[in-house]
């Protein structure tokens, strides 16, 4: 069998370490995960390790069965929920889980985050979406995030729980996290001086599609 890319490793890791330095976890809370497609094995975080002293060799390499392929450890408790995504969304690479604290405020009151920003509807297209609760076992997660999410955001909040992140590389699974967390606090903010109004559809819609069209720089050919 294929070895897990060192590069891909090196990527997990720093995207780990990235969650710290972005205050988007506590402790040893949280975790990042990445899919290598030529090999269909998925590497993260092991369970309890602090960011400080996470290394590129002890992430965790498993299979989509989550059978362990590479790695001392033990892999975190939330692997069984990132397998499930990877397998039910084939377009992704990268999956996030955090209890960052103003999404997290959201979370506990089982609401979405109004797209009530330009930077929202930029990212996310849409509010982000919150699920009914649910508890840790089995695919409860999984099915909960494939059931309330929506297709053109990469985020969505758990009630009572958290956020999964999750994109098409680990990079934008990163920034995915980043920008709920950030557009979280600003429109708690908002809420405590008044009532957000969201975007008209019509406003989303236009800058959604600037982003994502002709938002950057052209890739190189």
């Amino acid at each position: 069998m294929k070895k897990f890319p060192t590069r891909l490793l090196d990527e997990i890791c720093e995207a780990n370490k990235a969650l710290r330095r972005e205050n988007l976890v506590t402790s040893t809370s949280g975790n990042v995960s990445g899919l290598d497609p030529e090999t269909g094995l998925v590497a993260i975080k092991p369970s309890g390790i602090d960011y400080d002293h996470l290394t590129p060799g002890m992430l965790v390499v498993t299979d989509l069965d989550g059978r362990c392929r590479a790695g001392q450890g033990k892999p975190s408790v939330d692997l069984p929920h990132h397998l499930f995504l990877y397998r039910h969304l084939p377009a992704i690479r990268g999956v996030i889980h955090t209890h960052s604290n103003f999404a997290t405020a959201f979370a506990a009151l089982g609401r979405a985050i109004p797209c009530c920003l330009t930077a929202i509807a930029d990212e996310f297209g849409c509010e982000i979406p919150c699920t009914p609760y649910v508890d840790n076992q089995g695919d409860h997660i999984g099915r909960a995030i494939l059931k309330y999410r929506n297709p053109r955001a990469p985020a969505i909040l758990l009630r009572n729980h958290g956020v999964f992140a999750f994109a098409e590389s680990v990079h934008k699974t990163v920034k995915a996290a980043v920008m709920v967390e950030d557009v979280a606090r600003t429109v708690f903010y908002a809420m405590q001086m008044g009532v957000p109004k969201p975007l008209p559809k019509k406003e989303i819609e236009k800058w959604f599609g600037r982003y994502h069209t002709t938002y950057g720089q052209a890739k190189a050919k």
